[in-house]
């Protein structure tokens, strides 16, 4: 019990101190991510803090595999490393004795992950979709951020506003320059406000201004004043239907729908739980480490292992999504595949540490001394 309890507290300390830097390097790319997003045009400057939240919600449920993994792989190293396995070893004690504690300490994230994956997760995408969409929805003169010059949605047309009043309705001094057909045309007025017509259609129409059609030193360059003109923002289109994102559908509407985009999601929400077991596991024999020489090689291999699982993971999902596999047969047998070399890694690390007991070998000796070295083995 004791030996159980203090595990457990090196495993969360250890666990803490994981998690802390990969969300802190996941956060960061993140942020960068997105705020490249915002300064494009292709999100709001406003959403840029909720999608990140949204967006560290889709990667949590990974982050805490992670963190299981190499939390017990840290300890399990350590103890090595600090010859605490000999005494553990020489006690009597089977490697096998470490299951129980580490998958006590494992099952709060086990459980965590699949919350995360069944529900956090697609509720977080979606909403994240619909951030992108609401904004995408809005017209190019909305999106324009007042003194700064914005691209639009078609790249054809960069807009600038001094000033935006009230609801957005109203903007002054304007700027438009569009490149269409390889002839560019600019257009600059004092004051403008969004318009919408019969068919739905959004007009920016502007108020005492100029326009200048090509270049001033082509023969067709043109120039004209206006009191009033119109262009048009957004053309009124209708939304296709059922367009939804398999990672934003919750379970049972991937279920009602078994196409094989959701069954393929359907896998990968199913495989997050089970690799979590599995990798918490493997940690336990894969920690081995000679205490005369360095733990980085054994990193370096374990990490290594965890990239080769989740890219089969992902060969297996992009296989159900093309329809080369069922989801009944698909699921399963890469986890059974990786059960099945934990316990072999199990057997292996029992049966080496068995071999190299210091009781046995300092048997072998006093026999050998004695010249009864076959009545030994």
């Amino acid at each position: 019990m004791i030996f159980q309890r203090a595990l457990r507290r090196e495993l969360f300390s250890a666990a803490g101190a994981v998690f802390t830097t990969l969300f802190t390097i996941t956060i960061t790319f993140m942020l960068i991510k997105i705020l490249g997003q915002a300064a494009g045009g292709k999100v709001a400057s406003a959403d840029v803090i909720t999608l990140i939240g949204f967006s560290s919600l889709t990667y949590l449920p990974v982050l805490l595999i992670l963190t299981g993994f190499i939390s017990v792989l840290l300890v399990v190293t350590r103890s090595y490393q600090d010859s605490e396995m000999v005494v553990w070893f020489a006690s009597g004690l089977s490697l096998t004795r470490w299951v129980k504690p580490v998958l006590l300490f494992g099952l709060p994230l086990i459980l965590l992950t699949t919350l995360l994956s069944f529900v956090a997760t697609p509720w977080a995408n979606r909403q994240s979709a619909e951030l992108r969409e609401q904004y995408e929805k809005r017209g190019d003169i909305a999106k324009v951020s007042p003194g700064k010059f914005q691209e639009s949605a078609s790249s054809e047309r960069i807009f600038f506003v001094e000033e935006v009043a009230g609801d957005l309705g109203k903007v002054r001094n304007i700027f438009i320059n569009t490149n269409k057909n390889g002839r560019s045309s600019v257009v600059v007025a004092k004051e403008g406000r969004t318009e919408i017509d019969a068919n739905g259609d959004k007009f920016l129409v502007m108020n005492k201004g100029s326009r200048y059609d090509g270049l001033p030193t082509e023969p067709n360059f043109q120039m004209m004043e206006f009191e009033k003109y119109g262009v048009l923002v957004t053309a009124q289109t209708k939304a296709a239907a059922g367009n939804k994102s398999a990672k934003s559908l919750s379970v049972p509407e991937l279920l009602a729908d078994p196409t094989s985009y959701n069954q393929g999601e359907l896998l990968w929400r199913i495989s997050l739980p089970l690799m979590s077991t599995v990798l918490l596991l493997l940690a336990i024999p894969l920690g081995y480490v000679n205490p005369r020489v360095g733990r980085s090689a054994n990193l370096i291999i374990a990490l290594l292992l965890v990239a080769v699982y989740l890219n089969l993971l992902n060969i297996v999902q992009e296989g159900v999504v093309q329809g080369k596999m069922a989801l009944a047969m698909a699921w399963w047998p890469m986890h059974l595949c990786a059960l099945t070399v934990v316990v072999l890694m199990f057997s292996w690390r029992v049966m080496v540490n068995s071999r190299s007991h210091p009781l046995v070998l300092w048997s072998k000796l006093k026999c050998s001394l004695r010249g009864k070295e076959k009545s030994c083995t």
